[in-house]
């Protein structure tokens, strides 16, 4: 049971290309969103699709993975973390973030 704890599975496309820094020790980062959509029928028997949106967060050899093949709309299957972090705007307001820590990463699609 303690495999099950913290741990998320997504299959999606991405919202948009991913973000990918590199720090001075050579590390890499890479930032992405992926939506995942959830089909169903109403009470009026209407089909409806709920889409939710995942950030994302890739590091190291997963990172390079990211920036290397995936773009806008790739389709994805992803397993990882959930990370919630705050920090303060210039403005002083403070926010928070939850994430997906990716730690495995699937090509999906052509």
């Amino acid at each position: 049971m303690n495999a099950l704890r913290n741990r998320v599975q997504l299959i999606g496309n991405l919202g948009q290309d991913p973000e990918v820094n590199e720090w001075e020790s050579g590390n890499k980062m890479a930032r992405f969103s992926v939506a995942t959509n959830e089909t169903y029928r109403n009470g009026k028997g209407e089909k409806v699709t709920d889409t939710q949106w995942h950030q994302v967060v890739a590091w190291g050899k997963t990172a390079e993975i990211v920036e290397q093949y995936l773009k806008k709309g790739r389709e994805v299957a992803l397993e990882g973390k959930l990370i919630h972090r705050s920090y303060d705007t210039d403005a002083g307001e403070r926010k928070y973030v939850t994430e997906v820590k990716c730690t495995e990463l699937l090509l999906l699609g052509k």
